[in-house]
This record gives structure tokens, C-alpha cells and sequence, in this order.
């Protein structure tokens, strides 16, 4: 027979195979399985037609602070978070190549010899009977599965598209991390201007104490004031003390986040000063929300699943395999690539589920369940998203009202503080009424570097929370929502 016709013959039976596996495929079915979860939808608003381009992807070069640019970028080359998210992104890449070659035939080229002994009361011809002959075969095997009902392709779209969720938590980490840092450094900032307060405050009650003891030396004072004066210094050490404790802390805390020495962050000076007020462009459009990449992350793990559920859902069917092969069979090497040694053959291989007490079913239940849980992840971050948002808008408008209260609370401290220092030198007023008043002055001063910081911490916030300048495009998980 022709080459022709024997593959006229194997395509007519594939085919006979396949309408017969078609037809008994309800044997096994999937019917009455779905996921249930459906994705929620943002909240769409008139400044849905104007988007914006805020904030860029290295938002924090806008605080024209160059050490902490290269605290960030060195922090972004090699934290170990974003080595373990490499990895994982690698993994899944890797994951995914596999994945997308099972849709490619298989090809080998394989030699096996065996030597054996053919018995003389067996099925072997009688001129091998008794006698040790090598059983031999040189040939290249050729397997191709036949993607009939979409399982493989939906298995290598499923890897694929996890791969792209794993890219988009490497940025995740990327922006969390740059946050972490920048929060860090402006905390770091806050200790460092507290500390020039509680200083300034030592050496004002070290002059003051200077100025009572010579009044007590007149007798204008007792010493009750001496006293009084005396004690409010221990007090300002200590608080020296504790604010050089927090600020070593911090320095700890940004050597650890950007992966560098202690010696380098010992020398950083962190200032508040020029940083301003968290400011906010003129639309908030909500498919900035959608771009964070952590919600970007989850709605590709849930168009993932969805594809899971595809090829579990393939599974049902049935699977159809060509076979081939080509080369040589011979007892005995000196034969083996003799003409009449050749050998070839192709046919199709059916598979088809039958009975499986429930395998298929359970496996299908258990990927919906799975892409269940992803929707909830996802609306869960959503709204966790929104509420993010929400809450930095507020807290930010907030505090333009709070700095402009603080501004007149410490013009008026000090004011009244300086009146009851030059009422104390003139020998007006006793020396509590300076304390009291420097009390409101130190309280003021420091109210002001908290809420600098704040400002500084919110505007932070508010970028890690419209995204970071994550750029990348949103696809929809239609899966989800069939």
C-alpha cells in the first residue's frame, strides 16, 4: 500500500475515532458546574472623558532630594523583596514557555538494544530459537496531540497570563518598596527637626537658668525658682535622649529598606523644609485606581482561572494523539540498517473519560472555587483601593485647614512667650509664667514639624495609591464575567 493511502486510511479512522469519542463524550459530563463570583465594577464619573498622567514613575524625584533618589534606586536594585519577585516573575515565565511547547509536536530519535536469549518452545522463529540475539531499533518517534477541544491552548493562555500578573506584583513591590523608603526618610526628617526644637528649647532654659541665678544673686528670686529653672533642664536631656534614640532607629530602619551601610544613612540630614504640602492634581479619574498594579495583579489572576476552568472544562472531552515513527527494527546490529530493516507507522490514540468516580467534576469544582476566591480578592483590593484614596483626599484637604490653625496657635505662643520672658527680666512676673508659656511655644514648634512630616507622608501615600506611574495596559478577565 502507498504512503497515500496509508494516511488516507489513519485520517479516516481519526476521524471515525473522533465522532465516536464525540458522541459517548456525555458519559463524564461538567454540566450544573460554575463559578459563581462576579467582578465588581469601578465607579464611573464625568472625569472619566479628562485623564490624567499623574503621578510619573519616579514620583519621588519631584522632592529634589538626591540622596534619597539613590536610597530608592539602590533599594530597587537589590532588596531581597524584589529578588524574591524576580524569581517568582522567572518561575512563571519559565512556567509558561513549558506550558506553550505542549502545543508543538514531540519529536525524538531513540536507540534501544536488548540482548537476550529467545527461548526454543517460544513464539520466536526457529532460526533464533535457543540462541542470544540483540533486539534492535534505531528510529525517530514522532507524538502530536491534537487540541480538538482547546484544553492545551487554554492551559498555555492560563500560564501565560499568570506570568503577567507575577510582572505586575514585581512592580507592586517596586512601589511599595520606593514608598517604604520614602516614608522612612521623611520620618527620619521629622526626629531630626524635633530635635532641633527640643534643642533650641535646652539652650533657651540653660540662658534662663543663667538669668535666675543671677536675679536670685540680687535677691529678686528665691530659690523655689532656681529650683524650678534647674529642673526643666534634666527634662529637656531626657527628651534629647529619646528623640536621638528614634532617630537612630530610623537610620536602622532606611538602611535596612535601601540595603545599605550604616554608615551611609548616619550621614543623611533628611529636611522637611521645601517638600510643601501634598498636592493634588485637578481630576482624580477612577481608572487610576484600576491601573494600581496590585488591582491590575488580581484581575489577571482571575482571567488566569478563568482559562484554568476552560481546560478543566476541556478535560471532559476527549483527548485524540498522532502517533508516528520511522526508522529501522532488526535482530542483530549487522542487519539493522539494511533496506529491509525499515519500519513506519502513524495512527491516531483516543482517549476518552468514561468512569472516573468524580475526578473530573471535583477537579472542575475545585478551579471554579479557586476563581471564586480570585474575584473576591480582587473586589476586595478594589475597594480597599478606593478606600485608600478616599482616605488620602480627605486627610490631605484636612490638613491645609490643620497647618493653617497651627500657623496662628504658634505666631500667638510666641508671641506670648516672648511678652513673659521680657516681663520676667524686667522683674514683672515670676518665672512659672515663663515656663508655662515656653511649654506652649515647644508644643507649637512641634506641632509644626508633625505636620510637615504629615504632608510629607500623605503626598507619599497618595502616589503608592493612584499606582506609582504603573503604565501598563488593563486587560478584562472576560472569564469572570460569562
Amino acid at each position: 500500500m502507498s504512503i497515500d493511502g496509508i494516511l488516507r486510511r489513519v485520517l479516516a479512522r481519526s476521524l471515525l475515532l473522533g465522532a465516536l469519542a464525540a458522541a459517548l463524550g456525555a458519559c463524564v459530563s461538567s454540566a450544573g458546574i460554575e463559578h459563581q463570583g462576579a467582578l465588581k465594577a469601578l465607579p464611573a464619573g464625568p472625569a472619566e472623558t479628562a485623564p490624567t498622567v499623574w503621578p510619573t514613575d519616579r514620583w519621588w524625584l519631584a522632592y529634589g532630594a538626591p540622596e534619597l533618589d539613590q536610597l530608592i534606586d539602590h533599594a530597587l536594585a537589590d532588596s531581597p523583596d524584589i529578588e524574591r519577585a524576580r524569581a517568582r516573575l522567572r518561575l512563571a515565565q519559565a512556567g509558561s514557555e513549558f506550558a506553550t511547547a505542549r502545543s508543538f509536536p514531540e519529536v525524538d530519535l531513540n536507540f534501544k538494544s536488548t540482548i537476550q536469549r529467545y527461548a526454543e518452545y517460544g513464539l520466536a522463529p526457529r532460526a533464533v530459537a535457543g540462541e542470544h540475539r540483540s533486539d534492535n531499533r534505531f528510529a525517530l518517534d514522532f507524538t502530536y496531540e491534537l487540541d480538538l477541544f482547546g484544553k492545551n491552548a487554554a492551559i498555555a493562555k492560563s500560564v501565560e497570563v499568570q506570568a503577567a500578573s507575577m510582572e505586575t506584583d514585581l512592580y507592586t513591590a517596586r512601589v511599595g518598596l520606593a514608598s517604604a523608603v520614602a516614608r522612612s526618610w521623611f520620618a527620619l526628617g521629622e526626629a531630626l527637626a524635633e530635635r532641633e526644637v527640643i534643642d533650641a528649647t535646652l539652650a533657651q532654659r540653660q540662658r534662663i537658668l543663667a538669668l535666675v541665678r543671677a536675679r536670685v544673686a540680687e535677691g529678686l528670686d528665691s530659690k523655689v525658682e532656681e529650683r524650678q529653672a534647674e529642673g526643666a533642664i534634666p527634662a529637656a536631656v531626657g527628651e534629647l535622649a529619646a528623640v536621638d534614640e528614634r532617630i537612630a532607629l530610623l537610620r536602622s530602619v532606611l538602611a535596612k529598606l535601601a540595603v545599605v551601610s550604616l554608615e551611609t544613612t548616619a550621614k543623611l540630614k533628611p529636611a522637611l523644609k521645601g517638600a510643601g504640602l501634598a498636592s493634588l492634581p485637578p481630576l482624580l479619574p477612577s481608572g487610576l485606581i484600576a491601573r494600581r498594579p496590585e488591582i491590575v495583579a488580581a484581575r489577571q489572576r482571575v482571567e488566569s482561572l478563568g482559562y484554568a476552568t476552560d481546560a478543566a472544562r476541556a478535560e471532559f472531552y476527549p483527548s485524540v494523539n498522532l502517533v508516528a515513527f520511522a526508522g529501522f527494527s532488526a535482530l542483530g546490529l549487522d542487519a539493522l540498517l539494511q533496506e529491509g530493516s525499515q519500519v513506519y507507522g502513524l495512527g491516531p490514540a483516543v482517549r476518552l473519560p468514561i468512569f472516573d468516580a468524580g475526578r473530573l467534576r471535583a477537579r472542575l469544582k475545585f478551579v471554579n472555587a479557586q476563581l471564586d476566591l480570585a474575584i473576591a480578592d480582587y473586589n476586595g483590593a478594589l475597594l480597599a483601593a478606593l478606600q485608600d484614596v478616599v482616605h488620602s483626599v480627605v486627610s490631605i484637604r484636612a490638613l491645609a485647614e490643620r497647618q493653617a490653625a497651627q500657623r496662628e496657635a504658634a505666631a500667638a505662643a510666641e508671641s506670648a512667650y516672648d511678652l513673659a520672658l521680657q516681663r520676667f527680666q524686667a522683674g514683672l512676673t515670676g518665672y512659672l509664667t515663663v515656663l508655662a508659656t515656653e511649654s506652649d511655644v515647644l508644643d507649637a514648634r512641634r506641632a509644626g514639624v508633625l505636620l510637615a512630616a504629615r504632608a510629607c507622608e500623605l503626598d507619599v501615600d497618595l502616589k503608592r495609591a493612584l499606582g506609582g506611574g504603573f503604565e501598563a495596559p488593563v486587560t478584562v478577565a472576560q472569564h469572570a464575567q460569562d
